[in-house]
């Protein structure tokens, strides 16, 4: 007979159960599993049977506490989150924001109670807008530009603007809007740029800043200025005309730079000759009337004598300063004064009026042609006063 038959087995039952005492043995596998049911039952509200109460209670006990701690452990665990240097993070206690933010590095919050959004406010974010716009003077103009900001508040960004980047791109083109129609075309296309930038973000600012939206605007570039391409090539042609109208500014600007000095300087010299020759004319009267009366008082000494020696200085002079001819012809006493200079004089100028080539009309051959001629006339005279009336 087997051991574990019914009625005659215990004696030899290999765990000793023989050996007086009752049933001591380990309980089958199949029962083990079926306590174990139970006790799984009973924890969690189903009903459990009689038999072996103490032990199913130590071991619902057990069960329990392990199985807390496990979830507390985990939940624990999963508080935790890190925040990188460059983030700031909002705290929502219950749904309602806390003031005090997050700082970086390794932080716990409880689940279900605190919820953290991490906010980057180092980062500078980058925000392009382009548009046609009217100007004061009723042009239409193509105007870009790009916004570079950071975080400031990060509260005041997650909490106080649903979606912060719409508003900064309304708030954007509502201040360059402003500023553009404020100004004429030559500012937006011209160098009045910079200041134009200036403006929209001093406008765009106090926009943000009247939002509460916690965004910080760190510079406005504006990129672009321009007439529509429909009409690009009209602007074109404009752009040019006023380039050379710069151009031709400054080229008259350098020869009056030139020019300027040059006719005061031929100003300044013309000025010294006429006083030069103011002081030479003024000098010279003084020394004819200081003459004048030295000679006054001599001929009034001695008229006669002064008389002829004035007169022979005066024929001095004319003489002097004149070409001459004098003639002898042989067996006559006629003298004849022939100004052949006046003539060459006179026939060269003509000369040189009509032909740039010949410098006179005179030369030597002429010269001596005419003087024949003339010494044949007077030969012809004197033959004529020769003969016997």
């Amino acid at each position: 007979m087997a051991w574990n038959e019914p009625g005659g087995g215990k004696k030899d039952d290999p765990w000793g159960g023989g050996r007086g005492g009752g049933d001591q043995g380990p309980p089958d596998l199949d029962e083990a599993l079926r306590k174990l049911q139970n006790q799984l039952s009973r924890m969690f509200g189903g009903g459990g049977g009689g038999g072996g109460s103490g032990i199913s209670g130590g071991f619902s006990a057990r069960m329990v506490a392990v199985v807390v701690g496990v979830a507390l452990a985990g939940y624990f665990l999963l508080g935790f989150y890190t925040l990188d240097e460059q983030e700031r993070g909002v705290v929502f206690r219950f749904g309602a924001v806390q003031e005090q933010v997050a700082m970086p590095g390794l932080r716990w919050r409880p689940l279900g109670i605190d919820e953290v959004t991490p906010v980057n406010v180092t980062r500078v974010f980058s925000e392009g807008h382009s548009a046609l716009m009217l100007t004061e003077d009723q042009n239409i103009v193509d105007v870009s530009l790009t916004v570079q900001y950071l975080v400031a508040d990060p509260v005041a960004f997650t909490v106080n603007v649903r979606q912060p980047q719409i508003s900064l791109q309304q708030a954007t083109e509502s201040a360059l809007r402003h500023v553009v129609g404020g100004s004429t075309m030559d500012d937006v296309i011209g160098e009045g740029r910079e200041v134009m930038a200036g403006q929209v973000q001093e406008r765009l600012q106090a926009y943000l800043n009247s939002y509460a939206s916690g965004i910080s605007v760190r510079t406005v570039n504006l990129d672009r200025g321009a007439p529509p391409s429909q009409v690009e090539s009209a602007f074109d042609d404009v752009q040019r005309a006023r380039e050379d109208e710069v151009r031709f500014v400054n080229e008259a600007n350098a020869y009056a730079e030139q020019i300027i000095p040059e006719a005061r300087g031929d100003a300044q010299r013309i000025i010294e000759q006429a006083n030069a020759y103011r002081d030479q004319v003024v000098a010279r009267s003084e020394g004819e009337s200081q003459r004048f009366t030295a000679l006054l008082t001599e001929y009034q000494s001695a008229q006669v004598v002064t008389r002829k020696r004035l007169y022979i200085d005066a024929i001095e002079d004319v003489l002097g300063n004149s070409t001459k001819i004098l003639m002898d012809v042989e067996g006559g006493n006629n003298m004849l004064y022939l100004p052949l200079d006046q003539l060459r004089r006179g026939g060269g100028a003509a000369a040189s009026g009509n032909s740039n080539s010949r410098a006179n009309s005179f030369d030597r051959d002429s010269i001596r042609e005419l003087a024949d001629a003339v010494v044949r006339e007077l030969e012809g005279r004197s033959s004529t006063a020769r003969r016997p009336r």
